[in-house]
């Protein structure tokens, strides 16, 4: 009887003995699966990622605010821009800017492939909440938080741009030479629509401190009854990838004496 209880009593420190040696080799195994099943976020592949930045500044009233909205949305409604967005695809976010890293997201990272994305993202835009940010302007700070906007959103494309509209000059902030050259390093277009009703200089200042990248422009508008053209030409361009009609002339010498600019005498 004793020899009997001795067998059971030595099996069942084998069986504890293989159970504690074998516990950790079969939660590892328990887990393997879990982890090849854990598999990265698709990537959207598209043909251009586009930030659609506006300004919020002082410069810029609540009602001007509204207006450069009521312009993209308008724009986007436009047949030829949605026949460009069908033809390959454009993943396109809205924010808007003012003083330095002051950067807000109106309508998020959305994928266009068709006339009627481009609706959608219309009325989103028109949708967006007015709230005016009534700061400096700060150019510099705009380029570079947009750049960042590019980076982990689930998005590929040959293009990446920052399509920037306002109506002053950077007064605060990070000098824009330095951030459109970072931007540029990363492979990143930076244009422009300038809207001249404060400052008549200003396609000339934006062409030479602001637009960076292959076939960078700027655009220009005198008023509200132009803004919507121009901005739906400069929509198109940008996604069709179609160059300027004139070179954007950076580095060049303009022959124009740009103001001394600072926020005082802003």
């Amino acid at each position: 009887m004793a020899n009997g209880w001795s067998m059971v009593r030595r099996a069942f420190l084998v069986f504890l003995t293989v159970l504690l040696v074998g516990a950790p080799a079969v939660a590892a195994e328990s887990k393997a699966p879990a982890t090849a099943k854990e598999k990265a976020p698709a990537v959207r592949q598209v043909s251009l990622e586009l930030v659609l930045a506006v300004d919020g500044s002082a410069s810029i009233t609540d009602g001007d605010l509204d207006f450069q909205l009521q312009g993209h949305a308008a724009a986007l409604l436009d047949p030829a821009l949605a026949d460009a967005v069908s033809a390959g695809g454009v993943a396109a976010t809205l924010v808007v800017f003012s003083g330095p890293h002051s950067l807000k997201v109106l309508v998020p990272w959305t994928i266009l492939t068709s006339g009627e994305d481009a609706k959608a993202f219309s009325h989103k835009i028109a949708a967006a909440p007015r709230g005016l940010q009534a700061d400096s302007t700060a150019l510099g700070s705009a380029i570079d938080d947009s750049a960042r906007l590019f980076d982990g959103n689930g998005i590929e494309a040959p293009r990446k741009v920052i399509d920037l509209v306002s109506n002053g000059f950077s007064n605060s902030g990070p000098d824009p030479v330095e951030a459109r050259n970072r931007a540029e390093r990363r492979g990143i277009t930076i244009n422009a629509l300038a809207i001249l009703d404060e400052f008549p200089w200003l396609e000339e200042y934006y062409r030479e401190n602001v637009i960076a990248g292959p076939n960078c422009f700027v655009k220009t508008a005198m008023d509200r009854d132009s803004f919507v053209e121009a901005l739906r030409q400069k929509l198109i361009q940008e996604i069709a990838s179609l160059p300027p009609k004139q070179p954007a002339m950076r580095g060049e010498t303009l022959g124009q004496a740009f103001p001394v600019i600072t926020a005082g005498n802003y």
